[in-house]
């Protein structure tokens, strides 16, 4: 029986939405685990399988996050990440984590990670969180204030940041979906860029005068991790 016109048009829809999410995570699995091999000299999208023969359990082992990090820096945060090359056993799992330590005050600034939605818990202290949506229609800010305990969740590429708005330190964990989700501070890109962005471009959009833009071009951006 020929398929009628109405569910040609969704099959098609089906059809392009799961292209869709296949090419918008990390590459699924094919065999039961390819640990990374990170002595290889090859260049692939993720990294190269270590021989399975030489896999052992140590490959699928991070030890440490129990650990604080040192928050003796401008931001007053510290982000430990377990991603592949801290945990060669995550390649191709699409999953990872990160520890993060925040002292009094202490900022995650505003920043986005291309290849992976975030959730986080807070485990000590309260921390005040959001993210941006996209400038289609309004830069809506969704935030929020997280005691210990409370999970909030920052969609894919989305801008967002974490502040600890208490006097004592605070400490969270993150979980991420993917194994090497990149992290774009956005002030660090912008104004820290190298070789510099042109002063004419970020002076028209960030509506700053020449001077201002060459002092923010001129700081030492702080990376965390």
């Amino acid at each position: 029986m020929a398929m009628s016109h109405d569910l040609q048009l969704i099959f098609l829809g089906l059809l392009a939405l799961a292209s869709s999410l296949a090419i918008a995570t990390d590459p699924t699995q094919l065999q039961d685990f390819c640990v990374a091999d990170n002595t290889s000299n090859i260049f692939v999208n993720g990294f190269v399988c270590k021989d399975p023969n030489l896999v052992n359990e140590n490959d699928f082992l991070f030890k440490g996050l129990n650990q604080p990090g040192n928050t003796a820096n401008q931001l007053g945060s510290k982000v430990t990440p377990v991603f592949v090359t801290q945990l060669p056993g995550l390649n191709t799992l699409g999953i990872s984590l990160a520890r993060i330590d925040f002292a009094p005050y202490g900022l995650i600034p505003p920043h986005t990670h291309p290849r992976a939605s975030e959730i986080l818990v807070v485990i000590q202290g309260t921390l005040a969180v959001g993210f941006v949506a996209s400038n289609n229609p309004d830069n809506k800010l969704f935030t929020k204030v997280l005691k210990e305990g409370d999970v909030f969740v920052f969609p894919q590429g989305l801008i967002h940041f974490q502040l600890n708005i208490g006097n004592t330190n605070a400490v969270s964990i993150s979980g991420l979906s993917s194994q090497n989700p990149g992290v774009i501070t956005i002030a660090n890109a912008v104004f820290g860029s190298k070789p510099p962005i042109s002063p004419y471009i970020l002076e028209k959009a960030f509506q700053l005068d020449q001077k201002t833009v060459e002092i923010l071009q001129a700081k030492f951006w702080t990376n965390n991790s």
